[in-house]
């Protein structure tokens, strides 16, 4: 299982790292356990981004290449 959710605290500004979703609900009932006592957890969840952005990294690459392969192609002796 991804480590692909964190929660932030409604009290305050600590959010919990990235971990499973268990592991995220613990570290937040632990947090409001320490710091906010008697206070119900509440705050808003966060799922991490599928893909990390090299999506745009690789369509960059393969441009370049076609560039290049068409720069080459044009510019060969006949």
């Amino acid at each position: 299982m991804a480590a692909d959710f964190r929660y932030w605290c409604g009290e305050c500004g600590y959010r919990t790292p990235w971990l499973t979703r268990s592991q995220a609900a613990e570290e937040r009932a632990r947090h409001y356990a320490e710091c906010h006592p008697g206070v119900p957890p509440v705050g808003q969840a966060e799922r991490r981004p599928a893909g990390g952005g090299a999506g745009c990294l690789v369509l960059a690459g393969v441009l370049l290449l076609l560039l290049v392969a068409v720069a080459v192609c044009r510019y060969q002796a006949p």
